[in-house]
């Protein structure tokens, strides 16, 4: 295992310091836990928190920030923050309005964030909560009942983090994320495994000629592993399955979002992106909006994962284009 650290054993500590440190005009540590907060305060309105385990960077703490999440909850490399952990988040994260948890849907995240709402329910502070499950790839897996929580995560944060400093009610908040979850779909291939530093090897295997489909953000398997493929076939299968999932007509509005994995080059992630447009188009959508990036990624996993939204309200699309003031979200 190469890797640039010192004590795996630290990495979350010393992690969270450097990314406060060269961001500290945006954002804070929270002394003694795993919060990163924004420093911008928006008295009154509904905060936004997520998180989960690291290894997913630049998510969650990248997109801490004015116009989309208020904090995130920062475990240990693919363990889920402890409720305690988050119970701190929620009241560094308050500011009157009531506070929206966005939780991924893998098992521990799901207990732990919901217990960590009680807690601060108890302690006077209203709080609700929405639960990702956008990957299609897969219905159950080693980590989660039902559908994983990944990448379409992101768009989730930008659209209801926008509709959060408009003021919106912690309800209303409820239902457009609730909508725009059912909306979202993503299905992601992997061309080599990620390696935890704690563990020092891979999480699974795939040879020098192969890949897999549908692997999720912590290893978990796909549901095919396969010679490797070009770019372009690649998108024909992902948009295939993502095609089946939808049943989309012609003309129907979507937004697109390809995610690289963690050690996937941009100049790959452009290819599969000009592949993805051009089928894309011959299936007669409309996109909307696009984005291309390592938005949540497993530490050094290389692959893609292609996430598309359908655009069932045209303010969905104002949510998308507000300005953002956050260290990832350019």
């Amino acid at each position: 295992m190469k890797k640039i650290l010192n004590d795996p054993q630290n990495v979350l500590d010393e992690m969270l310091d450097g990314f406060v440190y060269a961001n500290g005009h945006l954002v804070e540590r929270v002394a003694g836990t795993g919060v990163i907060r924004r420093t911008y305060e928006d008295k009154g309105k509904v905060a936004l928190v997520s998180g989960g385990g690291s290894g997913h960077e630049p998510s969650h703490a990248g997109f801490v920030g004015q116009g989309m999440l208020s904090a995130a909850v920062c475990g240990e490399v693919f363990t889920s923050p402890t409720p305690d952990q988050i119970f701190e988040g929620i009241k560094a994260a308050d500011q009157g309005g009531g506070v929206l948890l966005i939780i991924k849907n893998y098992t521990g995240d799901v207990m732990n964030f919901e217990m960590a709402g009680e807690m601060a329910e108890a302690e006077g502070i209203t709080v609700d909560h929405i639960i990702v499950n956008d990957d299609i790839a897969v219905e159950d897996s080693s980590f989660t009942a039902g559908r994983r929580g990944v990448a379409g995560t992101i768009i989730v944060h930008k659209i209801v983090g926008a509709a959060a400093e408009a003021g919106l009610s912690l309800q209303s908040l409820k239902v457009l994320g609730e909508t725009v979850i059912e909306n979202t779909k993503t299905i992601g291939v992997s061309i080599l495994p990620a390696t935890v530093p704690a563990v020092g090897k891979p999480g699974f295997e795939l040879g020098d000629d192969e890949m897999e489909y549908g692997v999720g953000i912590h290893g978990e398997p796909g549901y095919r592993k396969e010679k490797l493929k070009s770019s372009k076939e690649i998108a024909e299968e992902l948009i295939l399955k993502l095609k089946e999932a939808f049943g989309w007509s012609k003309g129907d509005k979507y937004g697109v979002l390809v995610n690289g994995l963690g050690a996937t080059p941009l100049m790959e992630q452009y290819v599969f992106m000009n592949d993805v447009a051009n089928k894309l188009t011959e299936e007669g959508l409309n996109i909307q909006f696009k984005k291309v990036g390592s938005f949540m990624t497993s530490i050094d996993m290389a692959g893609v994962s292609l996430t598309l939204i359908k655009i069932v309200e045209e303010k969905w699309l104002d949510y998308w284009n507000h300005e953002v003031k956050t260290v990832d979200w350019m």
